[in-house]
């Protein structure tokens, strides 16, 4: 086995360093990816060359082709590793290939040629409408007491619900992202593409208390412009969020969830209420159809409901 960096990547040659020292900036710089993105891609991307070294390719990419990236995939699957895992490095590859074409390091590019194995995809868990609007009471409740983290967690719970946003998108909200004229927040998602996503009257209630009357005494010297701040003052980060989450739920002894659970409770009530798949894909910011239409298989009695009245024999 290969020894490791410090990182925790494979020990490559210097060629394969200095490149994938490159790709990190390009994908850092040019494509404004999350850390956390970025991390797996180069975790990612390093095992490939690792793997390319063992084969033989211990200068450069010359050589490379979509055997070698097969055989790198075909390890990965003997090693045991999830479907899930296969698909997100047969992605990886393909992004990494691209790039190595365009910017001159390689003359074709194999990954073109480069099939994903399709990832096993569980229903995502929901609460019903019932256990929602308990999960709701319980935190207007809790918030009952007038306390500053009382309210802001009224705020968070609603937000989350009403948007269908992502947590790391709610814990970077600020302030002046919040057009409650409106009631939209503008939101950054993945790649840090903008939407505009709205709320609906309870949300924009807690919001307004939260904003007015909670917040300001919370905030501390530096810190600035977020709109939820922990009990120190700082920007909430996601692990407050995410206990906030699981105490507010199991309050109503309701299937516990984590805060992405209440997105796909979002999606989903969207979808039953009669919404249109393109316009969830839209306020829930994917990049694909085909990931909103994991949300069509737990909209079952949605579906029931529109057969039995529009179909003729139904």
């Amino acid at each position: 086995m290969a020894p490791e960096d410090v990182s925790g990547n494979p020990a490559l040659s210097e060629d394969f360093t200095v490149l994938l020292a490159d790709y990190e900036r390009h994908l850092t710089a040019e494509r404004d990816l999350s850390k956390h993105s970025v991390r797996a891609y180069i975790g990612d991307i390093a095992d490939l060359l690792d793997h390319l070294t063992r084969l033989g390719h211990d200068a450069d990419l010359n050589g490379l082709d979509i055997r070698g990236l097969r055989s790198w995939l075909a390890k990965q699957q003997s090693l045991g590793k999830a479907r899930s895992t296969m698909a997100r490095r047969a992605t990886a590859a393909r992004v990494f290939t691209a790039w190595a074409q365009r910017t001159g390091r390689i003359a074709t590019d194999p990954g073109a040629l480069l099939a994903s194995p399709k990832p096993h995809r569980p229903l995502p868990g929901v609460l019903g409408q019932a256990d929602t609007r308990a999960v709701m009471d319980a935190a207007a409740v809790a918030a009952d007491d007038g306390s500053p983290v009382g309210l802001r967690d009224l705020a968070i719970m609603e937000l989350l619900y009403a948007t269908g946003i992502r947590v790391g998108e709610l814990c970077a909200l600020d302030v002046d992202e919040v057009d409650s004229s409106r009631r939209v927040v503008r939101v950054f998602g993945k790649g840090r593409k903008e939407r505009s996503v709205p709320y609906g009257v309870p949300a924009a209630a807690a919001l307004e208390t939260w904003m007015r009357t909670a917040r300001p005494q919370l905030i501390q010297p530096g810190s600035g412009p977020a709109l939820f701040l922990g009990a120190r003052g700082g920007r909430i980060d996601q692990r407050t969020v995410r206990r906030v989450v699981h105490a507010r739920i199991d309050a109503v002894d309701a299937p516990d969830l984590s805060p992405h659970g209440l997105r796909h409770t979002a999606a989903t009530h969207l979808l039953e209420g009669g919404a249109d798949l393109r316009s969830v894909q839209e306020l829930l910011g994917h990049a694909s159809l085909a990931t909103t239409q994991v949300y069509t298989h737990v909209s079952g009695e949605r579906l029931r409901r529109a057969y039995e009245q529009a179909h003729p024999r139904a």
